[in-house]
């Protein structure tokens, strides 16, 4: 089966690496997973993701989000002439979560010259929606 993947990096590994010293650590963000047309990433519920009331932050939930799909454009584009940076996003947060992981996957909607689009859903362990996401990301010249 073809790929849309333009990178060399499709090594989890390798793909981890590149949030180091980066707000995706900090959160704990964690790629598990690149298969031919989607990636996938995992981030635990802690202290470090949550709002007041002891749940996920949407913020957070949205930081995963725009990890996975800007991660994902940037596999998609030629990094040697383009930048790809994050244009807007949207959430829609549908259920609380108190702790254990969230793992959200990134699937395009539109791969474009000029942007992309991606779909995330964020689900728990129990395949239990969290949060749906849209990402439109701009596609610029180096």
């Amino acid at each position: 089966m073809s790929t849309i993947w333009k990178s060399k990096i499709t090594d989890i590994f390798a793909l981890n690496s590149l949030s180091k010293n980066t707000m995706a650590e900090w959160l704990g963000i964690r790629f598990t997973e690149i298969g031919t047309n989607y990636v996938k990433a995992e981030m635990p519920v802690s202290e470090k993701t949550h709002q007041p009331y002891g749940l996920l932050h949407g913020g957070a939930s949205a930081a995963l989000a725009e990890t996975l799909g800007s991660v994902a454009s940037w596999l998609v584009i030629d990094t040697e002439r383009q930048i790809c940076v994050g244009m807007e996003i949207n959430c829609n947060h549908i259920r609380g979560k108190k702790s254990g992981i969230v793992t959200g996957v990134a699937e395009p909607l539109h791969l474009g010259a000029n942007t992309h689009v991606w779909g995330i859903k964020i689900r728990d362990e129990h395949e239990k929606l969290i949060c749906v996401s849209r990402l439109t990301v701009a596609i610029l010249k180096k």
